[in-house]
């Protein structure tokens, strides 16, 4: 039977027919696996916004503002690209990085743990000399966290001058300690400001705080209100 179909003219059609509708079936399957490539994106990490050499990748990874998830067609997407902002854990950006940039490995590498890597854009380093009474006795390292007190004088209800203790900022983190200088991590231009107003008008104590379980409330002793004691 087989062999008849070969030699017959109409096996010889029904086999053309076959084969053509098999090719055609392969042009589809093609068709469709290309055009399911073409118009395949990746989620990749791409600068909103100029990306500083030197930037920490932990600080950056917690700055949404710099970065932003993108779908990127995926013939379009570069060697490398981050898709995951955790793998920036640990390093720094080693060149500037333009608006609309992807992020990519070989932009990122180990970094140096310098001051300027643990601050992201609106945070401030500040250097304060201090006794080392008012250090909590040489106690404070790098990493410790602190509450920030002024002395200073003000005035009783008969006009009488009296030294007051003001607490000025709860839970400062300390980027290094170097002698009786002490750097505090400022989470602001303003509280930065502040620290250094205080520092040459009054004196500062800080208070070591524990590593573990410990909140920020609201003081009893605030920068509105002052105590004799």
């Amino acid at each position: 039977m087989s062999s008849k179909l070969f030699t017959t003219r109409q096996g010889t059609v029904l086999l053309g027919v076959i084969a053509a509708v098999i090719a055609a079936i392969a042009l589809l399957v093609y068709l469709n696996h290309y055009r399911n490539n073409v118009n395949a994106t990746v989620q990749v990490l791409v600068a909103t916004h100029l990306i500083q050499k030197g930037t920490s990748g932990d600080v950056l990874a917690k700055s949404t503002n710099l970065y932003e998830s993108a779908s990127i067609p995926k013939s379009q997407v570069q060697s490398g690209a981050i898709t995951d902002s955790s793998t920036l854990a640990g390093k720094v950006a080693l060149t500037d990085i333009n608006p609309n940039s992807q992020l990519t490995a070989d932009q990122f590498g180990a970094t140096t743990d310098t001051v300027e890597q643990q601050l992201s854009p609106n945070q401030r380093a500040v250097v304060i000399a201090l006794g080392a009474p008012q250090s909590v006795g040489g106690q404070i390292t790098a990493g410790s966290h602190v509450d920030v007190w002024v002395m200073t004088t003000g005035q009783s209800a008969n006009g009488a001058n009296r030294p007051v203790a003001r607490l000025l900022f709860q839970d400062m983190y300390v980027l290094g300690v170097s002698g009786g200088n002490i750097t505090l991590r400022a989470n602001s231009p303003a509280q930065a400001g502040t620290v250094i107003y205080a520092a040459g008008n009054t004196q500062i104590w800080l208070a070591l705080r524990p590593t573990v379980g410990t909140r920020t409330k609201p003081p009893t002793i605030g920068a509105g209100n002052v105590t004799g004691h």
